[in-house]
């Protein structure tokens, strides 16, 4: 197994991209997929190295990374030292960081003989699950969409952080960490980049144009992402996969940090998913 941890992808004129790639030497021609967190998330959270690793086994390149602005550094990947950066961050920000570890997965992997770069799949968990929807819908590189505990609308969570008029006025909202107990930042600009984007940003739209296969996975005691949410990607899109996970809550009852050397066994069911659906 091939293992790279927190590669650093420096950028022109914008924050660098903190980076992991899996993948086995024992298979040609391997699919590749890039996994976005979500919300208040990092790509070191929980199990997902052991997500990542499992994955890999099974003969598919593992990519994920933490977005630029998740409010974690170079330094510190885990938690959130740079609340500053957190505090501006936007989804166009995010589907601009995607985009960027699409072309870096391209080319590193252009000439390999292991990874094939024309077969690439999005897996994306909660908010990263919309970014991935979104993303998706514009680019025609990637040929195969997996979504855990997905969100299916940014607008009534954009504009519910608070009251509208009191958060243009302060300039800022805070939403507390329940598990770090930091006051997280929520600057305007998140709410103004919102609606200069809406039409990109509306997920429906976004699975209702989705012509490659999507595979939609939720639990159902989810209470963070109801799945009546996943239902609704399902309806905006008949022809993708809704795969129900009994028992699971919204990162499938795993938590930070995780210390066993193996997953619950309704991550595990996600995981065979996934690689099912992938192969």
């Amino acid at each position: 197994m091939q293992i790279e941890k927190n590669k650093i992808l420096e950028r022109a004129h914008k924050k660098p991209i903190l980076i992991d790639t899996f993948y086995s030497e024992q298979f040609s021609n391997q699919p590749i997929i890039i996994f976005c967190h979500g919300y208040k998330g990092f790509k070191d959270w929980g199990a997902w190295d052991l997500m990542a690793k499992a994955i890999a086994e099974s003969g598919i390149c593992f990519i994920k990374f933490n977005f630029s602005h998740n409010g974690g550094t170079m330094e510190n990947p885990i938690d959130f030292p740079d609340l500053e950066a957190f505090g501006n961050n936007n989804y166009s920000k995010e589907l601009d960081d995607l985009n960027y570890v699409i072309d870096w997965a391209i080319a590193k992997f252009k000439d390999h003989l292991f990874v094939d770069v024309s077969n690439l799949i999005l897996l994306g968990h909660s908010r990263g699950g919309g970014i991935s929807i979104l993303k998706t819908s514009e680019d025609k590189r990637v040929k195969k969409l997996i979504t855990l505990a997905s969100v299916c609308d940014f607008a009534k969570r954009t504009a519910t952080i608070g009251d509208l008029e009191q958060w243009k006025k302060d300039g800022v909202k805070y939403v507390i960490n329940g598990r770090t107990k930091q006051q997280m930042p929520h600057y305007y600009q998140f709410y103004e980049d919102f609606i200069a984007n809406k039409s990109r940003l509306h997920i429906e739209s976004a699975e209702k144009r989705l012509q490659i296969p999507h595979l939609i996975i939720h639990g159902d005691e989810d209470t963070s992402v109801h799945i009546d949410e996943a239902y609704a990607l399902h309806h905006w899109n008949p022809k993708g996969h809704l795969q129900i996970i009994e028992g699971a809550d919204h990162v499938f009852n795993t938590r930070h940090p995780w210390t066993s050397e193996v997953v619950t066994k309704e991550l595990s069911k996600v995981i065979s998913q996934i690689i099912n659906f992938v192969h």
